[in-house]
């Protein structure tokens, strides 16, 4: 796996980038052709807070996780648990997805994700820009638990019309069509 890792107000030791490589290399279990894998981290230090963000975009679907802790390697190993609990809990999705993959286009569900700050208002904190991949709902659902998001926008390859898929409070899931 192909491992980059980046410090935001912080230096990143040798022993810091074992460590992740070290805990990434529990991942490898799981990925198809690990060596072709490309991981994200960054590492963020906010007053006495580490914030651990691990991003994997893999061909079908994107792996990321995401915790803050006092101490940098607590932070990695509660990031890479995650990972691992999001790929076994989907674990029967994604075989399923892989042995159904009759579609003619190519899936790649990396978002370009451009963030801006709004400085003439307040309201909005943050934007981002993502590109809509073409995805059936069962496929969108499956992209938003391993997001781990509440709600996940895609375009829907049977009418190419954007949606969103969203998790409802009783457990369901609910998705809204555009026109």
């Amino acid at each position: 796996m192909d491992i980059k890792i980046r410090g935001e107000k912080m230096k990143i030791t040798t022993a810091m980038k074992d460590y992740v490589e070290e805990k990434l290399g529990k991942l490898d279990k799981y990925l198809e052709k690990s060596d072709e894998v490309h991981a994200n981290v960054i590492v963020k230090v906010k007053g006495h807070l580490v914030t651990v963000e691990i991003t994997i975009p893999l061909k079908s679907f994107i792996l990321r996780s995401e915790e803050t802790q006092e101490d940098f390697y607590a932070a990695v190993d509660l990031t890479i648990d995650k990972l691992e609990r999001q790929v076994r809990k989907n674990k029967t999705r994604l075989m399923s997805m892989k042995n159904q993959n009759k579609k003619s286009y190519d899936f790649n569900f990396e978002s370009i994700e451009l963030e801006k700050e709004e400085k003439e208002t307040n309201k909005i904190v943050k934007r981002k820009t993502i590109e809509v991949k073409p995805m059936n709902e069962e496929e969108a659902i499956l992209q938003m638990e391993l997001l781990g998001h509440q709600f996940y926008m895609f375009k829907d390859s049977d009418t190419d019309k954007a949606a969103v898929v969203y998790k409802r409070n009783d457990g369901n899931y609910g998705v809204i069509e555009s026109e």
